[in-house]
């Protein structure tokens, strides 16, 4: 499933057109990437969090030249999925 089956699954559901569909998944993505790059996790139940996470910093090595080079700490988001949605899955 892409975004445009996502959003016309969501207009079949709802009953709404599917720019009012696509608009409201639209706001529910920009909502958990504000979210996100606020540092807050963000908590749907029965779903999954999505959360930040970080890697460390490290090194590692250029594989043309054999040099080593700094990678510099980053930030990742992360989604783990929540009970109910694990179970649905495996059922």
């Amino acid at each position: 499933m892409n975004k445009n089956d996502l959003i016309a699954e969501v207009a079949t559901k709802t009953g709404q057109t599917k720019v009012a569909a696509g608009e409201a998944v639209e706001a529910v993505f920009d909502a958990i990437t504000a979210a996100l790059a606020g540092g807050d996790d963000v908590k749907i139940a029965g779903f999954g969090n999505f959360v930040v996470a970080t890697r460390a910093a490290s090194e590692g090595r250029n594989p043309r030249t054999g040099e080593t080079i700094a990678i510099p700490e980053q930030k990742s988001p992360k989604f783990r999925a929540g009970k109910a949605l694990k179970d649905s899955v495996n059922a």
